[in-house]
């Protein structure tokens, strides 16, 4: 079995900052990719950060000089940190992972979300 799971949101102050953690477990092998989405009820889904297992990372424009995503394969964990936040990066955070099962097996899962609602 594999499993994905975030934590990290809640309030915080605009122009503050909040780190994001994403974590599988189970039999892994390894992960592949993990991204994260947002989305704040009434608008859709939006890809915010992407990060492959060498390195490299793409950001939403929105996210571009602000986020920075990361991953620890040894770990099976990832992050993202989240800084000078705005208002309008409330949402629900959702983390999405592309692993390798321990028989190599493919697994593209989700997480259950959390919230960041950034307010003064």
């Amino acid at each position: 079995q594999v499993q994905l799971g975030e934590a990290g949101g809640g309030l915080v102050q605009p122009g503050g900052s909040l780190t994001l953690s994403c974590a599988a477990a189970g039999s892994i092998t390894a992960v592949a990719a993990m991204a994260w989405y947002r989305q704040d009820p009434g608008k859709q889904r939006e890809l915010v950060a992407t990060i492959n297992m060498s390195g490299g990372t793409e950001y939403a424009d929105s996210a571009k000089g602000r986020f920075t995503i990361s991953l620890n394969n040894a770990a099976n964990t990832g992050n993202l940190l989240m800084t000078s936040l705005k208002p309008e990066d409330t949402a629900v955070y959702y983390c999405n992972g592309k692993i390798y099962g321990s028989q190599l097996e493919w697994h593209d899962l989700w997480g259950q979300g959390t919230q960041v609602t950034v307010s003064s």
